[in-house]
């Protein structure tokens, strides 16, 4: 391993009112919580008008498969790059070996150059705290890769907070350890046979850099308890991108 990472994060996940916090010192919001809680509006409206045309039994269901499906994909592919293969009997576990198979078949493992560490904790300032997939050399990029499954195609443009996710990691990984990760992948298998590659690029990075830190911003003016601190909690920072 490149780095001396932390190997256990489920240890350091905590549950609090529901809501994926970790356990840094003090309980930071994940990722994908303030994700959640500061939504671009489009996708607020998008997602809210899919709930109600499903129903919400059926949109929690598919939601919750589509989390379960995830997971045990995320095992699939972290096996074949240790050697301890995971496998699972299960209908979603079946499913979820073929979005993997779909990820390794579109030739993964043969341009992951270096594996720097598999689900990497990661923090930034006291801000957040998040998990990240992969971290290493892809096609000789230092990036941040992150895998995703859908049920549909996705359009660069409905990737957004996949990008803001990548920006949020790597962001956090050049604060803990030096580095100057200004790219991300986002590998989507999506049911059906096709692998989507969507790359976050280093003459992107800044520009995203910024819009997660107004997120972040966003979600500690208004989506703390009252007794925590209003004043802004994000200076926007000049980000240098070796090209």
């Amino acid at each position: 391993m490149k780095f001396n990472y932390i190997t256990t994060p489920e240890k350091a996940r905590v549950e609090v009112d529901g809501i994926r916090r970790y356990q840094w010192g003090e309980k930071l919001p994940s990722v994908t919580t303030i994700l959640s809680a500061v939504p671009d509006q489009s996708k607020a409206i998008a997602l809210a008008r899919w709930r109600e045309r499903v129903g919400e039994e059926e949109a929690e269901k598919i939601k919750n498969d589509a989390a379960v499906r995830g997971t045990i994909m995320h095992r699939i592919l972290e096996g074949e790059m240790t050697g301890n293969r995971h496998a699972d009997l299960t209908k979603l576990g079946q499913e979820a070996g073929i979005l993997a198979q779909q990820i390794i078949d579109h030739g993964f493992l043969k341009n992951l150059k270096e594996v720097w560490g598999n689900e990497i904790m990661l923090a930034y300032d006291g801000l957040y705290a998040g998990t990240a997939d992969v971290v290493g050399v892809y096609k000789n990029r230092e990036c941040i890769i992150d895998f995703k499954q859908s049920n549909n195609p996705k359009k660069k443009s409905q990737c957004e907070d996949y990008f803001n996710q990548a920006a949020a990691y790597a962001m956090a990984h050049n604060d803990m350890y030096g580095t100057k990760i200004c790219s991300g992948l986002v590998l989507v298998s999506v049911m059906g046979g096709e692998i989507q590659e969507f790359w976050l690029k280093p003459d992107e990075f800044k520009a995203r850099c910024h819009i997660w830190l107004r997120k972040v911003d966003e979600y500690w003016r208004y989506h703390v308890p009252s007794n925590r601190p209003q004043e802004p909690r994000v200076q926007e920072e000049e980000f240098e991108c070796p090209l």
